[in-house]
């Protein structure tokens, strides 16, 4: 650690002794409105024969700062989206500073309503695609909608994917540290309005943490004026059983005070089924048929509340509080399972059922100190500081009943368990960016801190209660990561580069009481990123980018735990997984800036998957998270969006892949096995506007997935359709909604596992036929585009939400 703050010292000492400028020009950009226009091009060229001299980017406010320009005349133009503003003749002879260029918007005239930029633009960065909606017909959509339709965005079972990988939502750079099932709830109670941008970066630079695969970060629109803005909502889900949300959310801005505050309740009773056949083979064949129907009726409470605080100190400090709570005091879970046994002719030998209760309760606060100083010339330097206190309570009682064909009993097996996990996070950060004449400089350190604390005793109930040792167990897991990055950039005429690295130092003990072992972990590991984008002409582009990447195991997984289904079926961690490295290629081809082709190869390493094994000899089934031997994913992915009239635009993405992965089949004498997956995936998707005044709005969205790879199972063929419909009114302060979802009932499909010994299948039928009802009421000042944001740590990610 030390070499590496050494080595950053050095390199920032370095850089500010080269600082030294010729002149500097300022300025901002903005619309013929007088609003700032952010991340705009800015260009100053030669007034001989126009060709560029130096390129920059506005900030967010729309400012920009070019330095160390020669004296001499010039003309400088700005840029956005394809539009353009005039030339402005400068003499530049010293440090200059001019007005706003203003960069006209053109608008569309559809039956006496202005639409604004009518098609949403696609951008290709040096790092990123950049998917602009504001002020489009998506733009009156939810951020859930919006994300789903963003080029290369899969959605499987409420998870967004990208490149058949989970990816991180990001919210203002701030990361959004939910499970996949509350990210959506919050996406869809997140008005599309207020999202200018949505930024898919396949394989984020060096100042992300080095842990983590692809970020989907939703950029919202700027403050624009002081004042008070709050909204009331409320949502009804019609499934097997009615589901409800309420929530609220507030905002209050001064000229130094920005405050947001939300809270959303979310009670909820859920079904989800299971129809499971395992066929337990010997030598001779099959010789036991277990068919199993599983049904789980799971009821929720939970809160989930937020307070954000901006406070400008001054024109160039800010210091900002981000807190988030959620509150599960109440988590019941009923699972009844009958199975029927037979043998391998098909005769029933037996039956058994088995009744489970569960009570879970969880708590997760978060807290997190920003101060940001901004210098007097150009760049910035961030402070960071983080907390995280996490835990975790469940009872389990499990009785199990078994039966003669005739019915008649034959004996009863009962257990409960009690498990405890309580995690402590700290981390620290500091970041810091500047401008060295064109090329863009950045660096950062940062520490964290894991504690994590787990206990679990398993009691026999058949005799009294009987404590039983070898099934219960107290782990520990302590982890220190030391990281410090180097981030370069440059844009040129055609030509965009990006380069970085990344150092992380990580130290870890794994320590089991039950298998009395002590998993020691030290190691230094490089992380690498390029990026190259060249532009050809206006039609024409093309960009490489490479990454290596990190995956440290969730900390649920590392804990050696079994949750039960009954006796002989249960998931269990393993101490003993190691973090898992990747290299990450992309190759882009985009055309006119509406067809982009993407050829992407990922070597996953030993990824870290969940497998399920079957004990021929005990009659067990077990999930057991492991890392496999290698993993392979490659393939094309190509997405296309057009307006094929003023009020229909059709979104179409298509993805040819494949999947492999070889892992130890540790119940089949721990033979090495493939399993790999050639597949493709559909999505088209209208977006209507069914009213003149553009108030009503209509999708309708169809979804094709040949099947994929998930760990030791290949699932089949599923497809999905939808239908939305959404209506403002009293300019949006009220709008109501109706969806419905997989209108085919083709959604839920069987999952199948088998290979050399192993023969087993099931199909998951968790509630996907659903009608959704939406109600918002808003209300204040509607000029006011909120602070809305969430904790950006990556350590938080491996909480199990």
């Amino acid at each position: 650690m030390k070499i590496l703050l050494t080595t950053l010292l050095f390199v920032m000492g370095i850089t500010q002794s080269i600082l030294a400028q010729a002149y500097e020009l300022k300025g901002s950009i903005k619309d013929q409105n007088q609003e700032p226009i952010p991340f705009a091009s800015v260009f100053l060229l030669q007034v001989s024969d126009s060709t560029m001299v130096k390129g920059t980017s506005a900030d967010e406010d729309g400012a920009f700062i070019m330095d160390n320009i020669n004296e001499g005349l010039y003309f400088l133009q700005a840029s956005y989206i394809g539009q353009t503003s005039e030339y402005l003749a400068l003499e530049i002879f010293m440090d200059t500073r001019i007005g706003a260029i203003l960069i006209p918007q053109r608008a569309e005239e559809l039956n006496e309503v202005t639409v604004v930029g009518n098609r949403p633009a696609v951008e290709r960065k040096v790092d990123r695609i950049v998917f602009n909606v504001e002020n489009t017909a998506l733009s009156q959509n939810s951020s859930w909608d919006i994300l789903r339709q963003t080029p290369g965005v899969i959605v499987n079972n409420d998870e967004l994917k990208v490149r058949n990988q989970a990816t991180t939502v990001y919210i203002n750079n701030r990361k959004v540290q939910l499970s996949s099932e509350e990210v959506r709830s919050l996406l869809e109670n997140y008005q599309g309005a207020h999202i200018k941008s949505v930024e898919v970066i396949h394989n984020p630079p060096a100042s992300y943490d080095a842990e983590g695969g692809s970020v989907l970060n939703i950029i919202t629109s700027k403050n624009v004026s002081l004042g008070y803005k709050g909204n009331v909502s409320a949502g009804y889900t019609q499934g097997v059983f009615p589901k409800y949300n309420f929530g609220t959310s507030h905002f209050y801005k001064t000229n130094k005070l920005n405050v947001n505050a939300n809270y959303n309740y979310v009670p909820k009773k859920e079904y989800k089924g299971l129809l499971n056949t395992i066929n337990f083979k010997d030598e001779r064949g099959v010789f036991s048929i277990w068919d199993t129907d599983f049904d789980q009726i799971i009821r929720t409470q939970a809160h989930i509340a937020a307070l954000n605080i901006d406070y400008e100190i001054d024109d160039r400090n800010v210091l900002s509080l981000t807190t988030n709570t959620q509150l599960q005091p109440k988590r019941d879970a009923e699972y009844f399972q009958e199975t029927i046994i037979r043998n391998g002719a098909g005769i029933i030998d037996s039956t058994f059922t088995t009744n489970s209760y569960l009570d879970e309760k969880k708590t997760n606060l978060s807290g997190d100190l920003t101060f940001k100083h901004t210098f007097k010339d150009q760049g910035s330097l961030n402070a960071n500081a983080h907390y995280t206190y996490f835990y975790f309570n469940r009872g389990q009682d499990v009785g199990s009943d078994y039966f003669l064909p005739d019915g008649s009993f034959v004996r009863e097996y009962n257990f409960f368990t009690i498990a405890d996990q309580q995690i402590d996070i700290k981390t620290a950060q500091l970041d810091y960016s500047n401008y060295f004449g064109s090329i863009s400089f950045e660096t950062g350190v940062k520490g964290s801190f894991i504690d994590s604390k787990s206990t679990l005793d398993y009691f026999l109930q058949n005799n009294g209660s009987q404590f039983i040792a070898n099934l219960s167990d107290d782990y520990t897991y302590d982890e220190n990561v030391y990281s410090a990055y180097v981030s370069l950039s440059k844009d040129w005429e055609k030509w965009s580069i990006k380069s970085g690295l990344r150092a992380e130092q990580t130290k870890s003990t794994g320590v089991s009481a039950s298998v009395t072992t002590i998993n020691d972990l030290e190691y230094l590991e490089f992380f690498p990123s390029i990026f190259v984008l060249h532009t050809i002409n206006d039609d024409h582009s093309i960009s490489l980018d490479y990454s290596r990447k990190l995956k440290r195991p969730r900390y649920d997984d590392l804990n050696p735990f079994r949750t039960y289904i009954n006796e002989r079926t249960f998931e269990e961690g393993n101490p003993n997984l190691t973090p898992n490295f990747s290299h990450n290629f992309n190759l882009n081809y985009t055309l006119q800036q509406e067809y982009f082709f993407d050829f992407y190869y990922r070597d996953n390493g030993r990824y870290i998957s969940t497998l399920t094994f079957q004990d021929n000899t005990n009659l067990v089934v077990r999930d057991v998270t492991q890392n496999v031997l290698k993993s392979t994913s490659y393939g094309i992915d190509f997405t296309y969006g057009k307006s094929i009239s003023n009020n229909w635009y059709l979104y179409s993405y298509i993805s040819l892949f494949h999947e492999d992965e070889t892992f130890l089949a540790v119940q089949s004498n721990e033979n090495s096995f493939a399993l790999d997956y050639q597949g493709a995936y559909v999505d088209l998707t209208n977006y209507l506007t069914l009213s003149k005044d553009g108030t009503f709005k209509g999708e309708l969205g169809f979804v094709y997935l040949s099947g994929y790879l998930q760990g030791s199972y290949i699932q089949d063929e599923l497809m999905n359709l939808t239908l939305g419909l959404r209506k403002s009114f009293n300019k949006n302060r009220m709008v109501l909604s109706l969806s419905a979802n997989d209108l085919l009932n083709k959604y839920n499909t069987y999952f199948t596992s088998t290979y050399l010994n192993q023969d087993n299948r099931f199909l998951s039928t968790p509630e996907t036929q659903y009608v959704k009802f939406g109600f918002t009421y808003n209300f204040g000042n509607f000029r006011l585009e909120d602070n809305q944001r969430d904790i950006d740590k990556i350590e938080r990610d491996r909480l199990d939400n």
